[in-house]
């Protein structure tokens, strides 16, 4: 079949791609996109394995389903494109990291920055109809998606999970809590952040984990102008 992530994923994820359920989600995918508004774009879908390879990720921030606003999601988790405003989630996210390790927020939500170092933006499901979140649910990306987090988890360098809200929480029983980190804490979004987002420190505790593991820390400090690739 045609590759459709072009580094050390595709070995691991091609399995998922040549299974029955992957098939059935591929023409789900095909109607959806033939007669609706689904986010992101088509070639956009598995940025955020094109972005980090399988060997070089070193930390997972897992989110639930791509953004459903207009030009919003690009494929990868809590990110958007540069020009586009940044959604309140991650606003959210800003301010947590600006308490944590001092990061000032910048005006874009563009985190290729972040990918580039390792950091994984996955969510657990892949595409959505425009306005109507978590519309694609249930239709196999999370078969495809949990088979990355295992892959990852059973891997021999360690890897920090980061799982924000229940979405991302109820992935930990994927993940080998013997040789991996996992940070969870509520939801960033305006409804759940002052639940336990606000305070958790997932920046520096991250951090400390890849020290801790030799690794090199993530400069969570994103430029004040990005660039589009």
């Amino acid at each position: 079949m045609k590759q459709l992530i072009h580094n050390d994923w595709w070995p691991i994820l091609q399995p998922q791609f040549e299974s029955t359920y992957y098939a059935q989600l591929h023409d789900f995918l095909k109607e959806e996109y033939s007669h609706r508004t689904i986010y992101p774009e088509m070639h956009h879908i598995f940025q955020a394995f094109e972005w980090t390879p399988f060997s070089k990720v070193k930390v997972v921030i897992l989110g639930q389903d791509p953004y459903h606003g207009p030009h919003q999601a690009h494929g990868c988790s809590f990110s958007v494109l540069p020009g586009v405003p940044v959604p309140p989630s991650l606003q959210n996210i800003y301010k947590e990291l600006q308490r944590d390790v001092g990061c000032h927020p910048v005006q874009h939500g563009y985190l290729k920055k972040w990918a580039d170092q390792g950091v994984l933006l996955l969510n657990s499901v892949l595409t959505v109809r425009a306005g109507q979140a978590f519309s694609h649910k249930g239709h196999g990306w999370e078969r495809l998606t949990d088979a990355a987090i295992h892959a990852l988890s059973e891997r021999p360098q360690p890897v920090v999970f980061i799982l924000w809200g229940r979405a991302a929480r109820d992935k930990k029983k994927l993940i080998n809590l013997k040789t991996n980190i996992v940070l969870e804490s509520a939801h960033p979004s305006p409804l759940s952040a002052n639940r336990g987002f606000f305070g958790s420190k997932p920046f520096s505790k991250t951090n400390e984990a890849l020290r801790a593991m030799g690794e090199k820390p993530i400069d969570w400090q994103l430029p004040d102008q990005p660039t589009a690739e």
